[in-house]
């Protein structure tokens, strides 16, 4: 795990790397894309404690707040190509 506490939602910018995951931080979302092993050893082990942590924090998150029963979709903009 990273130096750096990684606390869920808390911002725009942590990223976190658990094995072939990659666990980015968001302040409404928390995003994890790649794939892990989590083999019957030693360091399957390490890994799947520390992924067990990660969620243990996140669950810990959203059970601090009233949460609404879905996220509205994204806004998104377009934007001009400055290329053109």
């Amino acid at each position: 795990m990273c130096a750096k506490k990684f606390v869920p939602y808390a911002n725009e910018s942590d990223v976190l790397e658990i094995g072939g995951l990659s666990i980015e931080n968001r302040i409404d979302r928390i995003s994890i894309s790649g794939d892990i092993d989590l083999t019957r050893d030693k360091p399957g082990l390490a890994l799947a404690k520390q992924l067990q942590k990660l969620l243990g924090d996140v669950v810990a998150q959203l059970e601090q707040q009233a949460l609404p029963d879905a996220l509205p979709p994204p806004m998104v903009t377009s934007v001009d190509n400055p290329f053109e």
